[in-house]
């Protein structure tokens, strides 16, 4: 398939640590009724200090609420593709900037997809299929480097809390561990999440490519936090930036049936 591809992502990222001793601040319980785990969520396992800071992120971040009631959301994921999702019915379209000859639009639901390649449409089943999934798993890996703060207690996640330490050049952050139960694409991975214990807001992760590694693939920052529809978001991931990110109401059904 040309001019389809995925971004390495890829990296080292480094940043200066201060010295001066870590205050211990956890925010205020959030009532669990408030951001209740998704269904399947390991919560025998995760730690109870480490869910009450998800919930803390939950809610500054705009809240379960505004999460919830997220209709229509684009972005541009570092140059590369420009997504755009329905997250009530599940559709996504799927666009790159260096050519408009190439379309991807599948429905994370349904698995039912409409692909146009070099400007034909395709419409041989195996081969809709086949770029349907690849359709899926680009929206998974571009939308988790966008939304995974509201993702921390999701189906088959596991958070451990594991220290106060530095984060973004000497910001005290508590710092979560992320690991995953045989779901999505890649289940072998783990994060650690940074939590800035001031504004409880993430403000950087570290990927480990496999849950056993002691260092991690790459660290980026998460920065630039700005209010999308009532979501703060945030754009900034060091050398690569998540760009044109909209949130709407509603948007024409065309989006997702037409090329």
């Amino acid at each position: 398939m040309r001019n389809i591809f995925f971004v390495s992502i890829i990296g080292i990222f480094f940043f200066q640590c201060s010295s001066e001793a870590p205050k211990e601040v956890v925010q205020e319980s959030i009532i669990e009724d408030v951001n209740p785990a998704a269904e399947g969520f390991d919560v025998e396992n995760s730690d109870a200090k480490a869910i009450e800071i998800a919930d803390a992120v939950m809610e500054k971040m705009g809240g379960r609420k505004a999460w919830d009631e997220l209709k229509v959301v684009s972005w541009n994921f570092f140059g590369a593709r420009k997504l755009w999702w329905n997250k009530h019915t599940g559709d996504v379209r799927i666009e790159f900037p260096e050519s408009d000859s190439n379309i991807l639009i599948t429905n994370i639901f349904t698995h039912q997809g409409k692909i146009k390649l070099d400007g034909e449409e395709v419409i041989d089943p195996d081969s809709i299929k086949k770029y349907s999934e690849m359709a899926e798993s680009m929206w998974i890996n571009d939308a988790y480097w966008l939304f995974m703060p509201f993702k921390l207690k999701d189906s088959k996640t596991t958070l451990k809390y594991l220290d106060i330490d530095t984060a973004n050049g000497g910001v005290y952050s508590h710092v979560l561990q992320l690991t995953f139960n045989d779901i999505g694409d890649t289940p072998e991975n783990k994060y650690l999440v940074y939590v800035d214990t001031t504004t409880m807001l993430v403000n950087q992760w570290s990927y480990f490519g496999n849950a056993s590694d002691s260092v991690s693939a790459f660290t980026t920052p998460w920065a630039d936090y700005q209010d999308y529809g009532g979501l703060l978001l945030a754009s900034d991931r060091g050398k690569r930036g998540i760009t044109e990110i909209t949130v709407l109401d509603s948007i024409a059904e065309s989006v997702f049936t037409e090329f």
